[in-house]
């Protein structure tokens, strides 16, 4: 009989993530009940904010608890339905964690056509990161066309959209990545108008040179240093969207910004946002998203790790930066 293979959080780490934290289990197989179905999941998400959950502090979703099953976001085939509104064989988008098999009883799944895009795409340009990515940008920044917006983590999955949604829009589009195949990456494939390279060490002076006219939309994914260097080149009433601040996930102490008076000189509205607080957005965004994907219109990379044992290495890795594009777990 076939098993099923979870991934579970088996310590809370102390700064960086290590394999020790985690523990893989082999368990039955689930059973689904009265109402549920059985999932066979294919693909499973690796994002940042799965440190924050890692924690047993105060957030904007609860932690993972030890010994329970890793939070991520899957797509995975129905194999078994005892709920009418899923047949076996329908493809579904949603969040069973980190395992091969799971039960649901439909709450927070979706039914996703695999004919459209590609399934793994329903988790990355076309999923959440794409989402957050369209959501910050046109309703938090809602940049205006000949505007300069700036995104860091330019090649991660949220950044990548970013920049190409800013395009979209009539804008110049700058990012901020880490090494020059990053940046070459950003402006050759995704359509970047320039990128700067902040590991080049004069990130303050690339970033001016790269935006002549200084940035009137900001997308934060970073924090820290990085962040610092935005805030130098912001314009008057310009607008940020504060999305993630993976420089700071690992930290045992949180940098913090040394540039707080230049939102007040400039009157920038800074605006933090969870993706999930519009579920009223979510549903148009990916449905837009998808269909730029389809007519060639946005463009995406995936790094893709084989087999549940790699996932925890895997998102050590996207904690490093180890990672082009949205980071991936084949699970069949």
């Amino acid at each position: 009989m076939a098993k099923n293979i979870q991934v579970q959080l088996a310590s809370r780490p102390t700064g960086p993530v290590e394999e020790s934290n985690f523990k893989v289990v082999e368990t039955d197989m689930p059973k689904p009940g009265s109402g549920e179905i059985l999932v066979r999941n294919l693909w499973l998400s690796l994002d940042p904010y799965m440190r924050g959950r890692m924690n047993a502090v105060k957030s904007y979703s609860k932690y993972v608890d030890i010994g329970e099953v890793m939070v991520g976001g899957t797509v995975g085939e129905v194999i078994e339905s005892n709920n009418p509104k899923f047949k076996p064989g329908d493809h579904v988008v949603g969040s069973l964690g980190w395992q091969l098999y799971a039960n649901s009883n439909g709450d927070g799944l979706t039914v996703i056509d695999p004919k459209l895009v590609p399934l793994s795409a329903w988790l990355g340009v076309c999923g959440m990161p794409g989402a957050t990515a369209w959501i910050g940008l046109l309703e938090y920044c809602a940049p205006k066309a000949g505007e300069t917006v700036l995104v860091s983590a330019a090649s991660g999955a949220v950044g990548g959209v970013v920049g190409q949604l800013a395009k979209l829009q009539g804008c110049r589009a700058v990012g901020i990545a880490g090494g020059a195949k990053k940046c070459e990456y950003a402006v050759k494939e995704l359509g970047f108008d320039a990128c700067v390279d902040y590991k080049a060490g004069k990130l303050i002076d690339d970033l001016k040179a790269a935006c002549p006219n200084g940035v009137d939309n900001y997308f934060e994914n970073v924090g820290g240093e990085v962040m610092d260097a935005a805030f130098r080149v912001l314009n008057p009433f310009s607008r940020v969207a504060l999305c993630g601040m993976i420089s700071d996930y690992n930290a045992t102490e949180a940098y913090g910004t040394k540039m707080m008076r230049s939102l007040l000189v400039n009157r920038v509205k800074l605006q933090g946002f969870i993706v999930f607080d519009r579920p009223d957005l979510y549903v148009r965004a990916v449905a837009q998203l998808a269909k730029y994907v389809a007519q060639g219109k946005l463009k995406y990379h995936e790094t893709v790790a084989e087999g549940i044992h790699n996932a925890p290495k895997a998102f050590m890795g996207l904690l490093k930066g180890a990672n082009l594009g949205k980071q991936l777990v084949k699970l069949a």
